[in-house]
């Protein structure tokens, strides 16, 4: 039984799991998946009731995905501390010196900007908006891999 929860699932098993999520959402609701739109809720929570209406934001329809934040932090402490069998790192050991936290910095600031302009991540474009068949999801996931790909590239051949 331990292996089943210590090595990692072939894509035939973690595929259609990850993919159940699409018509259990629809079921309860039709939310919408995504990480990105969860960020949107942390920050409805300190924002003035002002902001909020600009936004046309509602906590209250959308506390799920504070709890399903919280539950991915918490999956991973777990995953790490208890169901791991080997000792992790939280940031190879390059991340901790100046040059690693402004490759951090400006990597998270692209990323964030990446998702804002894409309006979604790629949770939120490649797994439900594809299976939703938004037009817009697809070209999004498109760009998201075509930038991976050109970006492997770069730092593959020329650094």
């Amino acid at each position: 039984m331990s292996d089943i929860i210590l090595d990692s699932w072939e894509w035939y098993i973690a595929g259609p799991l990850l993919g159940a999520f699409v018509p259990i959402l629809l079921l309860l609701g039709n939310k919408q998946f995504g990480i990105s739109s969860s960020l949107l809720h942390f920050c409805s929570l300190i924002l003035p009731e002002n902001s909020k209406k600009i936004l046309r934001y509602d906590p209250h329809e959308n506390a799920w995905k504070l709890y399903f934040v919280i539950g991915i932090a918490i999956g991973a402490f777990i995953a790490v501390n208890f169901l791991s069998s080997d000792q992790i790192a939280f940031l190879p050991e390059k991340y901790y010196e100046f040059q690693g936290l402004i490759h951090l910095f400006a990597g998270g600031f692209l990323i964030g900007f990446g998702t804002r302009y894409a309006d979604g991540c790629t949770s939120g474009h490649s797994i439900m908006g594809l299976s939703l068949l938004h037009w817009p999801s697809l070209k999004a996931t498109l760009a998201f891999f075509a930038g991976g790909l050109t970006y492997t590239y770069l730092v593959l051949f020329f650094f």
